[in-house]
């Protein structure tokens, strides 16, 4: 656990371990965090965007509409098939949910989970699941970050997926997305690696 006010850097997580994640979470009835991973993976939002969000924003829609925190900016997200069929899916075993209720909600069902409460879980489950060996590094913003390489990785490694990214993040430069995937660093660890 980090100081306050001290900044630590969070990893990514590979597409595949947290696809596999969901899919435990759901067959063990986690179907908050179950909902909470994919949606963030699919989306790439900030974890304080994701806590926002209402089942009907999501519900029977095509795009997710919101105006990011940080940045006051629209995003329009598109709801893939995928997520919409983990969003419905979830919905139907979820007793008494309304439409205007938060999606993630706390225990008291008082207002939505906190950004801190979302840390400690993931760490937990990392380690509950074995997705990850050290989880020191996991965040929920390591959810975003896993979505951002997913993008650059279908994106053959290209530049126009930085672009693309560049843009998704709000970046102020290409140089910046590269540092936040990680991106640079690995090149430049590549070179040691193969003289």
């Amino acid at each position: 656990m980090s100081l306050i006010g001290q900044r630590t850097k969070s990893d990514f997580i590979e597409w595949e371990k947290l696809q596999s994640l969901t899919q435990k979470l759901e067959r063990d009835g986690d179907w908050k965090f179950c909902t909470l991973i994919t949606v963030s993976m699919f989306s790439g939002l900030r974890i304080g965007d994701l806590l926002t969000i209402r089942w009907n924003d999501l519900l029977g829609k095509d795009h997710l509409e919101i105006i990011e925190k940080k940045t006051g900016k629209t995003r329009k997200i598109l709801i893939n098939q995928q997520l919409r069929e983990t969003i419905g899916r979830i919905s139907t075993k979820l007793p008494g949910i309304e439409p205007t209720d938060f999606i993630f909600l706390n225990r008291w069902n008082t207002k939505p989970i906190s950004p801190q409460f979302v840390n400690w879980k993931l760490k937990f489950l990392m380690k509950k699941y074995e997705v990850v060996k050290d989880t020191t590094k996991i965040k929920s913003h390591s959810i975003r970050k896993s979505f951002g390489r997913r993008v650059w990785e279908n994106s053959e490694r290209s530049e126009k997926g930085l672009i693309m990214l560049n843009e998704i993040f709000n970046h102020t430069s290409i140089k910046t997305t590269k540092i936040y995937l990680g991106i640079r660093e690995k090149e430049l660890f590549d070179v040691y690696q193969n003289l």
